[in-house]
């Protein structure tokens, strides 16, 4: 190869071009016929105002005003291995207190299914805490610490954020004690779905979120919670892609949760499985999208509109169902004494009865 290469460089050495008349190598292409009427040879780049350039916020002080109320939440619960044996899996996440009698909000997937709850202040004291209530559809909880004159954060309003903002995320992550990373929001109002969820009305930020982290606060510059960090998309070739449950849309959910137990919404009754073509042909169904009622409860607002297991609802009040969620939206987006159409199959017949949606019952009756 290197005597190839030296080659080449010889005979590169040894070309002798014949003498030539110097000519003009401007390609004629290039040349304007003449002048554009645009020319101004005395155009210069205008003056740029001088603005006083203001300093980067202060990491520092976001982190000192709004860690006090975070805390890391130690959960146990029972899990199962593959020859069924129970034993005792620990998880961590984290929470923000939001009043000094000890209520904690954090995300529903750190402390479903616990059997046991413990939190610790950034002091390192610990207490016991048990659980609220729980919102799986929000993927928000409210825990409350056995304690009194806790520290507790300051709410802000996350309208007012606009994309570009600086944001701090505090949390437990990694279960390796209270963090924080700095980022800016990158996108508002945004949707995600998770394990068959969608998540809506996210705050999408470049703040680093790590296993842990969940539950804990997305801080803004003036040391405002305004977002409950929630979801990561991890994957090769993704980054700086957290997402935070915005405060605005939590704080109806948290109320709802500390005054009774549960959230109150539209209901109608059924429990759902979506439909794919596996479904459709074990099942024997004459459609390969919508939602398969497997369940009707007892004097529900679908039991008395006549639907029955076995039956897909295709449509919602005039919106195509594809999957169970388009179902649970719809429902969540309407009013409670709200009378809607439905449209669903059974077996092979096309079908439509009405349903007046209710009140959601508590999650223990």
């Amino acid at each position: 190869m290197l005597l190839v290469v030296a080659s080449l460089i010889g005979l590169a050495g040894c070309i002798v071009a014949p003498p030539s008349t110097p000519s003009d190598t401007t390609p004629s292409s290039t040349v304007p016929a003449e002048p554009s009427e645009h020319v101004d040879p005395s155009w210069r780049f205008p003056a740029t105002p001088s603005v006083p350039q203001e300093p980067l916020p202060s990491i520092v002080d976001v982190v000192r005003e709004a860690r006090p109320a975070v805390v890391s939440v130690m959960t146990e619960m029972v899990a199962y291995d593959l020859f069924s044996q129970a034993y005792t899996q620990e998880a961590a996440g984290s929470g923000i207190i939001i009043d000094s009698d000890g209520y904690i909000v954090t995300n529903n997937h750190v402390v479903q299914h616990a059997k046991d709850i413990q939190i610790e202040l950034y002091d390192g004291t610990k207490y016991q805490a048990t659980i609220v209530g729980t919102d799986p559809i929000t993927d928000l909880a409210v825990i409350r610490a056995d304690a009194t004159g806790l520290p507790y954060a300051s709410l802000g309003i996350s309208d007012n954020l606009a994309v570009g903002e600086w944001v701090v995320a505090i949390g437990n992550a990694l279960g390796e004690g209270i963090s924080a990373t700095e980022g800016i929001v990158s996108r508002l109002d945004v949707s995600v779905t998770v394990g068959g969820n969608t998540l809506r009305d996210l705050i999408q930020t470049t703040a680093a979120v790590n296993p842990g982290n969940s539950g804990g606060p997305l801080v803004s510059m003036s040391g405002e919670v305004i977002g409950i960090n929630s979801v990561k998309v991890a994957s090769i070739g993704v980054e700086g892609m957290s997402y935070a449950i915005a405060i605005d849309g939590a704080r109806p959910i948290v109320q709802s949760l500390i005054n009774q137990g549960y959230v109150t919404r539209p209901w109608l009754g059924v429990s759902l499985y979506t439909v794919d073509r596996f479904t459709a042909r074990i099942n024997q169904l004459a459609v390969d999208e919508g939602a398969l009622v497997v369940e009707v409860s007892r004097q529900s607002p679908a039991s008395q509109a006549g639907l029955q297991t076995g039956d897909v609802i295709v449509e919602f009040k005039g919106r195509q169902i594809r999957t169970t969620n388009d179902l649970l939206q719809g429902i969540i987006d309407s009013e409670v004494g709200e009378v809607v159409e439905i449209v669903f199959m059974r077996k092979q017949d096309r079908m439509t009865t009405t349903a007046q949606l209710r009140e959601s019952p508590p999650p223990w009756d």
